[in-house]
């Protein structure tokens, strides 16, 4: 069970009501505050943006040092198993959050894992370097005809 302690956001996307004033100078100061509210609401929301390599910034926070880390998306499409220049710029590879991807082989959509460098039976894998995104095929992989790659990482605090 998870009690309003462990919760981060306890408060909901938005108000579901407001009263406003009548006096013109206490509207001002109700209306501007409902916009402040407004902003920040959507402001803390995943933003579902996915640019082809271009970076998106994705509106999740990290606080892993007493600095807020955002997060940024960056989508890769391919055809082959090359290796792909990611043109992502990091100082710590673990800095990399969520990766993920699927890809086709004409007929099946696969799922497409962020693993290791070592091959798994039946797996087209990827892992990420410093420079580059590399595929890994372990033995009865499907025979890719292409897919795409996402990558969310951390921003340098």
């Amino acid at each position: 069970m998870v009690t309003n302690a462990q919760i981060t956001n306890q408060t909901p996307y938005l108000r579901v009501s407001r009263d406003f004033s009548e006096e013109i100078q206490d509207l001002c100061i109700d209306v501007s505050k409902a916009y402040i509210d407004t902003a920040n609401a959507v402001n803390t929301r995943t933003i579902g943006i996915y640019p082809t390599n271009k970076s998106a910034i994705t509106g999740n926070s990290y606080y892993l040092t007493s600095k807020r880390q955002q997060t940024s998306r960056k989508v890769f499409t391919f055809t082959t198993t090359a290796a792909i220049t990611h043109g992502i710029f990091v100082s710590d590879m673990s800095y990399f959050i969520n990766c993920f991807g699927s890809f086709t082989d004409g007929v099946n959509a696969y799922g497409l894992f962020f693993a290791s460098s070592v091959a798994i039976a039946g797996q087209l894998t990827f892992y990420v370097t410093p420079t580059q995104i590399i595929f890994v095929t372990g033995a009865g992989a499907p025979t890719l005809t292409e897919g795409s790659i996402v990558l969310e990482f951390l921003s340098n605090p």
